[in-house]
């Protein structure tokens, strides 16, 4: 079990895990995000929102300055670190198709299959602020994509295959979120840019670095797989998270959101640490 005097990374997810579902509010984590702080481990926020959104979020809580993963993995986000050792690692690394080449292909299919959902790009700040209860300035962050879409299926679940089909067909998936479903290329994930991440801070400074990670939803499945520490935090999905036989580290907590992140951290970081 890691402490807070070890090399250990923090991934988290956002809605519904370090964020209340429906309040939007982390305040319930603010102590042991401060403890975080000031023992220098870092927490990297993991999410499916867009880097606007996280950078803004990061502000309120102290966060500036470190490394994310937004859009569900699509993009990654060393932040100081990738200016650090490592002069020549990007800093910003969009991982596939940007959003103007997605958006086109969803446009094409649409057109060319009649398939039914809306899109983030096809609706205004206000109707973005309906589905998420998002404020209409937090709504346009959501808005700022790079490398995925948000989308809401208005279809059935036979046009459902049918639309994963064609997507594959154009190095495209499609993934189920807490609210919605995202499009982005074939391969981007959440797991694969914590494994990124994790391999760029053994690289800098050699150490034996350490991770624990938090999530609610579906979309989680590959970050937590990916850390050595995972917790399940209670969510409102249909779909129970199984993390499979090769996790062996995983907590399922009791409480939701923000309540739940501090229980899981509670759980797994040794009380010889928060001496």
């Amino acid at each position: 079990m890691p402490s807070l005097q070890d090399p250990l990374l923090v991934v988290t997810d956002l809605d519904g895990s370090l964020l209340d579902h429906h309040t939007y509010s982390w305040q319930a984590a603010a102590g042991w995000l401060e403890k975080l702080k000031a023992h220098r481990i870092p927490v990297v926020i993991c999410s499916s929102k867009t880097s606007a959104e996280i950078k803004t979020l990061q502000t309120g809580m102290g966060l500036e300055g470190a490394p994310f993963i937004a859009e569900n993995g699509a993009l990654l986000h060393a932040g100081a670190l990738g200016q650090g050792q490592q002069p020549d690692e990007p800093v910003t690394t969009l991982l596939g198709q940007d959003y103007a080449a997605i958006r086109e292909a969803l446009e094409t299919l649409r057109r060319s299959h009649g398939f039914k959902f809306f899109g983030f790009g096809d609706v205004n700040e206000q109707l973005i602020g309906e589905w998420t209860g998002l404020a209409p300035h937090d709504a346009l962050l959501a808005q700022q994509r790079q490398a995925s879409e948000a989308l809401i299926w208005r279809d059935s679940d036979e046009r459902m295959t049918e639309f994963v089909q064609e997507l594959e067909a154009r190095s495209l998936a499609l993934i189920q979120g807490g609210r919605f479903y995202h499009v982005l290329s074939k391969g981007s994930n959440k797991g694969a840019a914590v494994r990124w991440l994790l391999s760029l801070f053994r690289r800098n400074d050699g150490r034996p670095w350490q991770s624990l990670g938090l999530g609610d939803g579906p979309n989680d499945v590959l970050m937590l797989q990916a850390v050595d520490y995972a917790v399940i935090i209670r969510g409102y999905s249909k779909t129970p998270l199984d993390l499979g036989p090769s996790q062996k580290n995983v907590y399922r907590t009791a409480a939701y959101g923000p309540e739940g992140w501090t229980e899981g951290l509670e759980h797994f970081i040794t009380s010889d640490g928060l001496e």
